[in-house]
Formats: structure tokens, C-alpha cells, sequence
């Protein structure tokens, strides 16, 4: 069945014909989950048209969540526009770290998402920590329109501007938890990447430089500064790549470990400001 003709055939109900259709252009062009990715479609595309132009952008290589407008995060629906980099299910292992942290330090916990992309790590603290003063930020223009429309609702704000840069002076040392996706693959690793990455999402939001760590060390190096006493700085990092974001962390003064979860391979290195020693107390 063509496009045209799922077209025509749509003007009513979606049949089991049209279903498995959709699945076997999918499955053409490579889709492992043609099923799956059938089932989304057809429920977003209202008319024939409509889902036309969806499977049609999908077969030549969008990514099923620019073609949706969504991925779906930590049980979440994150609105995600073309050219804005896609939340990957294995940071969900980070911000269910930083969901920990952060209620530790409640109420008022101050949380801030840097290289923050859609806002999707942000969007869920907000979420599910009520109360929390949220901040995100991120350098790419089209990632702040989309994370404004998911984090704002949430209560929290969204600044444009390299790392640090943009954001208000008066959190300088009083964030708790400070969320760092930062891009972590090497410049030379980005030609191995899945179409759907290295064709569809921006540069900035995956070269990492030559061994993929310089924006982690950009990072590390000034979070001393924006964390209160005891606060964390949560980085996502990979297995091969952990021990020097570990030792980064250590040069800019935190106390740093490493999580894992073997079910997603998800790594994520956790650096924390020390509190400041208590004084002993002078005789009288």
C-alpha cells in the first residue's frame, strides 16, 4: 500500500490493513520496532494526510520523537522539536539520583540543569519535587524555545548562554543539585554515531572534543562555585570515561564517586562540595 494510498484509505477509522502497511514500510526502512512505532503514529496523525507525511518523514530517517514531538522520559511526555537533541532513556538513571538528592535537601532545594537540551531532566524534578527552585540552561537556541515550553510549566526558568554564563548571580553558591548532561563523545567517535544522532541532532549537544571531556572539565572547574555547602554536582559520563571525570570533579574540589547500572550501562559520576568544618569551641 503507498502513501497515497494510506492516505485515501484514513479518511475513516484506521484499519488493520492500514496498520500493517504502516509496519512493513517501516520495517523497509529499517525500523527494529515497526510495531511499536506503527501503534505511535498511527495514533498522532488524525487524518490520511496527516499520517502520510508522519511515516513519510520517519522512512527517510527523522527520528520517531521529531516526528511525534515528544519522547516520552521517566514516564513523562517531553515535548522534543526537530533539530533538538532527544532524552536518552539511560539518563533516567541520573535523574533518579538527583531526584534523591534533591529531596534530601527539601524544602527550597535549589536545582539547576546545565547543557539541559529539551529541559527533560528539569521538566521531571519539577514534576515530581513541587516547590523546588529550578533553573536550566543551555547554549543551543532552538533546545531553550523547547525546554521553556516543557520546564516553565513546572514552575522552573530556562537561560540561554554558555554554561555558567547566563545564569542569575544570586544562586552562586546556594544550587543543591546541579545536573550536568554535557556532550561526552570524542570528536573523532561521532561518524560511528546512528544516522538519527550525527544527521538529526546539533553538534554542540554530542562533541565532546578530542577525548569527549572537554565540557565536563569546563563544568567541573567553576561548580564549586554554584554549589551550597553539600551540594551535588551529577554528571552522565560512560564506563571508559569515569575515571577522569571522577578526577576532574577531585581538581575542582569535590569529593567524587561513580553509579552504575549494568541493566542500562548508564554511568554516572557524583561529585559533592564539602561542608565546612565545624570550628572547635574556645575555652571561656
Amino acid at each position: 500500500m503507498s502513501l497515497t494510498t494510506l492516505s485515501t484509505t484514513l479518511s475513516t477509522a484506521p484499519s488493520p490493513a492500514v496498520f500493517t502497511a504502516v509496519v512493513a514500510r517501516l520495517r523497509t526502512a529499517g525500523c527494529v520496532f515497526a510495531e511499536d512505532e506503527a501503534r505511535l503514529l498511527l495514533s498522532t496523525g488524525a487524518t490520511g494526510e496527516e499520517l502520510a507525511a508522519l511515516v513519510s518523514r520517519r522512512v527517510n530517517g527523522l527520528p520517531l520523537e521529531h516526528v511525534l514531538g515528544w519522547a516520552e522520559f521517566c514516564g513523562h511526555r517531553i515535548v522534543v522539536d526537530p533539530g533538538v537533541f532527544v532524552p536518552r532513556p539511560r539518563t533516567e538513571f541520573l535523574v533518579t539520583h538527583a531526584l534523591a538528592l534533591a529531596a534530601a535537601r527539601q524544602p527550597g532545594a535549589v536545582v539547576l540543569d546545565l547543557c539541559c537540551g529539551s529541559g527533560a531532566a528539569a521538566t521531571v524534578l519539577g514534576a515530581r519535587l513541587p516547590g523546588i527552585e529550578l533553573y536550566a540552561a543551555d547554549v543551543e537556541g532552538a533546545a531553550v524555545r523547547c525546554a521553556r515550553r516543557n520546564v516553565e510549566p513546572v514552575g522552573g526558568r530556562v537561560y540561554e548562554g554558555d554554561l555558567y554564563a547566563p545564569l542569575p548571580t544570586a544562586i552562586r553558591g546556594r544550587v543543591d543539585v546541579l545536573i550536568a548532561n554535557a556532550p561526552y563523545v570524542p570528536t573523532d567517535d561521532i561518524p560511528l554515531l546512528p544516522s538519527e544522532a550525527r544527521d538529526h541532532e546539533p553538534r554542540v549537544a554530542l562533541d565532546g572534543g578530542a577525548d569527549g571531556l572537554d565540557v565536563q572539565r569546563r563544568v567541573t572547574a567553576q561548580a564549586a562555585r554554584w554549589l551550597a555547602p553539600g551540594g551535588s554536582l551529577l554528571i552522565e559520563t560512560s564506563e571508559r570515561q569515569a575515571e577522569r571525570t571522577v578526577a576532574a570533579m577531585v581538581r575542582g574540589g569535590l569529593v567524587a564517586r561513580v553509579e552504575e547500572d549494568e541493566e542500562t550501562g548508564a554511568t554516572v559520576a557524583v561529585g559533592t562540595l564539602p561542608r565546612l568544618p565545624r570550628l572547635p569551641r574556645l575555652p571561656r
